[in-house]
């Protein structure tokens, strides 16, 4: 990134120099005689050096190229293994650090593949695996030279959806405003949560991730004899960020975006039928619900 330094247009300053290398897919297989275990991750590297002159001078001396990057990526693989996606990333932020002085600064984002051991009748098997997108888990680590890791963890692409306790209500409207109250919608949304560690030392990334993943799926649904009404799409995302709050200690601030996706009863009188709310129509995707 490049802008104007003062008043004259040829004073230039280079605002942010950093460069790196995406999507480095790759496959962990540990095993331990019969019973395999996997990793499949992709990871994002970038890093920013002390000097600019690879932009400014066209002198490539302290590059590190992203080969480098990716093959440092896959020795890690091998020699560390990938416990947890944070632990790997932080491997990666620490060799980059040590490695090269003239590198200040390293972001490293890493995303797992859902996969889930496959079972029968209770039994898991030893090396075969399901892919399961309850969510997709992901992390990302920065740090500075002389500086401690900014741990994130978080989960997207998980898809929601209740077909009642949700409604709509009281809202602000002027001229333009079209949408009717309801206190009895489909409540159905795409979910992007990340949060942020605390300075603290040995944490389960495993077992918080999970609980993370326990709380929204309870602050969204509510009990599963009676559910938990919702009010509006803000007040589950207040919901589910209290939870996580008060459930995991070690976290210290936590996001939630909720992606809305709005279903409407199709009208079913020109077919000569009724709907009591059986079947709903999303117009963006054209997608039928039928309930």
């Amino acid at each position: 990134m490049i802008g104007v330094s003062g008043h004259y247009h040829n004073s230039l300053e280079i605002l942010n120099s950093e460069y790196g290398k995406n999507v480095i897919k790759l496959l962990r297989v540990k095993r331990d005689g019969k019973k395999h275990c996997i990793k499949e991750v992709e990871a994002c590297i970038h890093l920013r050096l002390n000097s600019v002159y690879e932009y400014t001078e066209g002198d490539n001396s302290a590059v590190i190229p992203t080969d480098t990057m990716k093959n440092t990526v896959i020795a890690l693989a091998k020699c560390n293994g990938i416990e947890t996606i944070e632990q790997f990333a932080l491997d990666i932020c620490n060799h980059f650090i040590s490695s090269f002085c003239h590198v200040t600064f390293v972001k490293v984002y890493i995303q797992e593949a859902p996969w889930r051991r496959i079972e029968k009748n209770g039994f898991p098997h030893v090396h075969s695996f399901i892919f399961v997108p309850e969510g997709i888990r992901f992390c990302e680590v920065e740090q500075c030279q002389n500086g401690c890791p900014l741990i994130f963890s978080g989960i997207k692409d998980l898809k929601l959806k209740k077909t009642t306790q949700s409604g709509f209500e009281g809202f602000c409207k002027d001229k333009y405003t079209t949408i009717p109250e309801t206190r009895d919608r489909v409540l159905s949304a795409e979910l992007f949560c990340k949060w942020c560690y605390g300075r603290c030392q040995d944490i389960d990334f495993d077992c918080i991730w999970d609980t993370v993943h326990e709380c929204v799926l309870e602050a969204f649904s509510g009990p599963p004899d009676c559910g938990e009404y919702s009010p509006s799409y803000q007040k589950t995302v207040n919901d589910i960020q209290v939870l996580i709050l008060a459930r995991v200690p070690q976290i210290e601030e936590v996001e939630v975006i909720l992606n809305n996706i709005h279903y409407y009863v199709v009208d079913l009188k020109k077919l000569g039928l009724t709907n009591e709310k059986e079947l709903l129509f999303n117009r963006i995707k054209g997608s039928v619900l039928t309930l």
